[in-house]
């Protein structure tokens, strides 16, 4: 294993059994076709629990929807994104040239990708409780107090919410569509509420803002409808 890969290991506080997972999870797509956007997606799902599980241990009176409004403070691109940067994830990232010319090293929602996909890449290595350690660790030193349910809600969160509120599913998210070269791409996403039978599109320039257009794009629609 590379010298800046075993240091990584090392800030993770997590020994890989299979390196190669390691390997894909700080791999863009525009580098190899081996990348890491199926172990983000992992990631994502891990991460949410793991917050979840860290929220209901230390905010153990706070109701479920400002449970929620806190989770998503935490699980914003801001926030991975600044523990991505602790982690010194951008020393090995692995970026195509256009992509490394253009400041992908340092851009935001490429390090909270990578984060999300070595969350996946341990909960794969090592099972879920490692991955919730993980988690855990990482959020060690970031405040958490019931105040951040002040903060304004996103698309997702504010969907989501509207959902709960009325005992239905969340809305599934899928990538219909990717446009451009590797280093610009535009992501086609889609939001459906299999319960009402809606479904509304959004475009953004990574994955996740192409999640919070669409889910912009359904609220506008719901409240068209009066829903």
């Amino acid at each position: 294993m590379q010298p800046a890969l075993l240091a990584l290991q090392s800030r993770l506080q997590h020994q890989f059994s299979n390196a190669s997972l390691l390997q894909r999870a700080v791999t863009h797509r525009s580098f190899s076709a081996d990348h890491n956007e199926r172990l983000e997606f992992l990631g994502d799902s891990v991460l949410n629990l793991a917050v979840a599980s860290l929220l209901y241990q230390r905010l153990s009176d706070l109701p479920e929807g400002d449970l929620s409004r806190v989770r998503a403070n935490l699980v914003k691109q801001d926030t991975l994104h600044q523990l991505a940067l602790r982690l010194q994830v951008s020393d090995v990232l692995r970026l195509g040239e256009g992509e490394s010319k253009s400041g992908g090293q340092q851009r935001p929602s490429i390090l909270a990708d990578a984060l999300e996909a070595l969350i996946g890449a341990v909960y794969l290595d090592a099972g879920y409780a490692s991955a919730e350690a993980l988690v855990h660790r990482l959020f060690q030193g970031v405040e958490i107090n019931p105040q951040m349910q002040a903060a304004a809600k996103d698309p997702k969160t504010a969907l989501q919410e509207w959902l709960q509120g009325r005992k239905m599913k969340l809305p599934h998210y899928s990538v219909v569509a990717t446009v451009g070269a590797a280093h610009r791409q535009t992501f086609d996403v889609e939001c459906e509420i299999t319960e009402l039978g809606l479904t509304e599109r959004g475009i953004g320039g990574s994955r996740r803002a192409g999640e919070q257009a669409a889910a912009a794009a359904m609220l506008a629609t719901l409240k068209a409808k009066n829903v």
